[in-house]
């Protein structure tokens, strides 16, 4: 039996998030407000399971300094296991800098740090294997998208695979993607990555991400799209048979600060998934935290516990 529900691997940064009016290309803004926090795509969504009581864990590497012990403690503090977190020794943590507008509007900056010398010798197959869930996130370097397409192979077949591309990943294209959205049980993608990893459009690119062998995608859309009369489409699911689209009270609309919404959506979802619900009480789970999340300024600060959660939905989040 998995002693295990979820285990992410991805990237371990110190987010600084900025806050500005607006982001220039050329020219000079005051800074509105700074936060600086641990992040990392996977890191969040792991996190955010956490918090919500499921058993998780952790593979990736830190610097040996402040901010690498930070982004541990974090983790810690919320039941997350980090015995397979490598401190890389010499080597600083590294870097995510964000830059959001009022708009919404954001430009990110990574400085991967000790990301770029996690080894495959770093990684524990085994371990892994135990899990339910595995779930993936980008790193900035070549190497390591290496050491994840070919730890697909190694995993036991009972595991199922999550995979948040982001950005990083999408622009390498679908042929370079291939190997692992193969094997992606799901796929968690937005709107605008979505469109840079195939050319297509909503719908179509989805479909394609299925042709490519995911079993279910999920991608989400940010500020949404407009419903008639008071609704918003957040999100859209779809796997072989199947589509679902999630929606959302337009009065969520002014909430602008999108940092780490994507991560919180994913955890909703694969919350979903551990507790066997089906994927449109799954997007709709995504879609709760991801609103959550967006409360606060970073990605994990107002993240909800599970009592919230079950304030919110009691039917959907009951054992």
């Amino acid at each position: 039996m998995s002693t295990i529900d979820v285990i992410g691997f991805g990237a371990l940064n110190m987010d600084h998030l900025y806050r500005v009016k607006q982001i220039v290309l050329d020219g000079e803004v005051p800074i509105d407000h700074v936060t600086v926090t641990p992040g990392g795509s996977a890191a969040n969504t792991i996190y955010g399971l956490a918090k919500l009581g499921v058993r998780t864990g952790f593979v990736g590497a830190i610097g040996d300094d402040v901010q690498g012990k930070a982004s541990l403690s974090d983790l810690q503090s919320i039941g997350v296991d980090t015995t397979h977190i490598r401190i890389k020794k010499a080597k600083k943590t590294g870097i995510a800098l964000c830059i959001t507008d009022e708009l919404g509007n954001r430009a990110i900056y990574l400085l991967p740090g000790a990301n770029s010398v996690l080894n495959s010798q770093d990684i524990d197959a085994n371990y892994l294997s135990q899990a339910r869930i595995v779930h993936f996130s980008s790193f900035v370097d070549e190497k390591q998208f290496i050491i994840q397409a070919e730890l697909l192979g190694k995993l036991s077949g009972s595991v199922k695979i999550s995979f948040a591309p982001g950005m990083l990943y999408a622009v390498r294209g679908m042929q370079t993607l291939s190997p692992l959205l193969q094997k992606t049980d799901v796929l968690f993608i937005n709107k605008d990555e979505l469109e840079k990893l195939t050319g297509e459009n909503l719908v179509a690119g989805a479909k394609e991400c299925l042709k490519q062998g995911c079993q279910v995608v999920v991608v989400t859309l940010g500020k949404g799209l407009s419903l008639e009369p008071s609704q918003v489409m957040t999100g859209y699911i779809c796997d072989k048979g199947h589509e679902y689209k999630v929606e959302s009270s337009a009065a969520f609309a002014g909430q602008l600060d999108s940092t780490g919404a994507g991560d919180a959506f994913a955890a909703g979802f694969l919350f979903g998934l551990v507790k066997q619900r089906k994927l449109d009480e799954c997007g709709r789970l995504g879609d709760i935290m991801a609103h959550f999340a967006m409360k606060e300024v970073g990605a994990r600060q107002s993240l909800p516990t599970l009592h919230t959660l079950k304030q919110i939905l009691p039917s959907r989040t009951s054992s």
